[in-house]
């Protein structure tokens, strides 16, 4: 029954623990899961407990001590607990209270799932209370229930489900038995879910913000990283803390739904990206994926010293250039000057270049239609894609050509397909398909003074679908599951298994890539 806020303190506190006997129906008293278990550990904090007598009497003028109170505040912790709708609560959005719109001192409403400020008596919390008759919340900063509006604190072993979803913690053992782990997890609803191949919502149009984030989510030393890293770690910055906060709970197996919202994240990468990608346009994910590493790597480096960025993904290439002499206009003249590049008379400069991703160039697509007046869809191996890379083959870039070869290649190699470009008036994308082997890939004829073979295998492939102007068409992605030996098509919400043969017909334009030795 909620207290009546006319009471004196004193008074108040004890009348909350006596059941409303003039009601007839159940008892608001959760059953304990086993008589003969020990009560768990609870503690009961009292906010109108300094204005008690050290000693209470029962009936018989009895005196009690404090310790034998305390049992009594244990026994009724649990009073209203089994109001708690867990369908209903959502801890992935902003955390702000719904009537102030402030963000300081935030606190849940386990039984409808709203947020409100603070518990005071002049508090929004205080006053949904006693107006809805709702009285479990926590706090989401330092996840402390509180029965309002009494005010008391309470700790029961039945919350700590709560607490694992809004904010999931891993153990070292935990994490190294991610990838050997093929046993679905359940959620409220009973329905099966796979930790890591779970959906993330489409807010409105940030299907290209998923599949990057779904993508590094099994890129492991990240990963590892992210999921043991403690949220209230003063060191890290707002963007790696929702970054880390999202990929814990992509990977729980305790959450109350197979999915997950990034919308918090998201806030932040509007922000800090100063506006540059947007939840409610559609953005390249080959230009967030590059933002987005190295504003990983700039908190990362300048808050902890951490340098985990570039050690897994940077490697780095060596260009030569030569200035050519463009005789005449005739596009075929000028890329004939191509092949006499490099001449012994002229003077070519070699630089070292860095890089976290790798270009490659697709073949013009095929102008006429067939025989059949069918559209021609032209493909093309991976192999001859990196062949640029292979310090043979020189690049006409205006009035220069260019060589490119890998000196060093990193942990996770991320290839980009160029596959859109933009002339005058639209977007125009290249059909091209792109064949590959999805285990294998032999990179050592592009790695100069290579003498073994470098082998990749393939993590994760971004493929696009539909027309490219104007958000028309959408992103998806293809990830491998290790311990099933499964890939699986992720869309927004949607996940299903796939056949290895579907992962390259699609339209790629990103993909990870795995060294074989890790």
């Amino acid at each position: 029954m909620p207290a009546d806020p006319t009471q004196p303190p004193a008074a108040r506190s004890i009348a909350s623990t006596v059941p409303d006997t003039s009601v007839a129906g159940p008892s608001r008293r959760r059953p304990r899961p086993d008589d003969d278990e020990p009560a768990p550990a609870t503690t009961s904090d009292h906010q109108d407990a300094a204005n008690d007598d050290d000693w209470d009497f029962d009936d018989d003028e009895q005196p009690k001590t404090k310790k034998a109170r305390t049992r009594d505040a244990v026994r009724d912790d649990d009073l209203y607990l089994d109001t708690i709708n867990r369908n209903v609560l959502d801890f992935d959005f902003e955390k702000v209270c719904c009537v102030s719109l402030s963000n300081i001192n935030v606190y849940a409403c386990l039984v409808c799932g709203k947020y409100f400020q603070g518990r005071g008596k002049t508090s929004h919390a205080y006053v949904h209370s006693l107006d809805d008759d709702h009285h479990v919340f926590i706090n989401l900063a330092t996840l402390k229930f509180y029965i309002l509006p009494d005010g008391y604190q309470v700790s029961h072993a039945s919350l700590n489900d709560i607490k694992s979803v809004i904010n999931p913690t891993f153990t070292d053992a935990q994490v190294r038995a991610l990838d050997t782990n093929p046993k679905p997890a359940m959620d409220l609803s009973y329905k099966k879910y796979l930790p890591g191949f779970i959906g993330i919502n489409n807010v409105k149009a940030n299907d290209y913000v998923n599949v990057v984030l779904q993508a590094l989510a099994h890129v492991r030393p990240l990963r590892d990283f992210l999921l043991l890293q403690k949220e209230d770690d003063p060191k890290q910055s707002e963007l790696v803390k929702r970054f880390g906060l999202l990929m814990r709970k992509l990977w729980s197996h305790r959450a109350f739904k197979g999915q997950v919202s990034p919308h918090e994240l998201l806030q932040e990468i509007n922000r800090a990206s100063k506006r540059a990608f947007k939840l409610t346009e559609q953005g390249d994910p080959v230009q967030l994926l590059s933002w987005l590493l190295n504003a990983l790597h700039t908190s990362l480096a300048k808050r902890g010293g951490h340098h985990l960025i570039h050690d897994v993904f940077q490697g780095s290439v060596a260009i030569q250039s030569q200035k050519i002499a463009l005789t005449a206009d005739d596009p075929q003249q000028q890329a004939q000057g191509a092949l006499s590049a490099f001449d012994a008379d002229q003077a070519v400069t070699a630089t070292q270049t860095p890089f976290l991703m790798l270009a490659l160039d697709l073949p013009p697509p095929p102008l006429f239609q067939d025989e059949f007046e069918r559209n021609i869809i032209p493909q093309v191996a991976l192999t001859t894609l990196l062949d640029k890379y292979s310090g043979k083959t020189p690049r006409q870039y205006g009035d220069t050509v260019k060589t490119f070869q890998i000196t060093k290649l990193p942990r996770y190699l991320i290839l980009h397909i160029k596959r859109f470009t933009k002339n005058s008036w639209t977007l125009e994308k290249n059909p091209t398909i792109v064949n590959f082997m999805t285990q294998g890939l032999d990179m050592s004829p592009y790695v100069a003074g290579a003498t073994s073979m470098l082998k990749y295998s393939l993590v994760a492939n971004i493929v696009h679908e539909g027309k490219p102007e104007n958000g028309q068409g959408v992103y998806k992605l293809f990830v491998y599951h290790r311990a099933r030996a499964q890939w699986y098509l992720i869309q927004d919400l949607l996940v299903e298994e796939v056949m290895p043969q579907m992962v390259s017909l699609g339209e790629s334009c990103l993909q990870i890539w795995e060294r074989a030795d890790e």
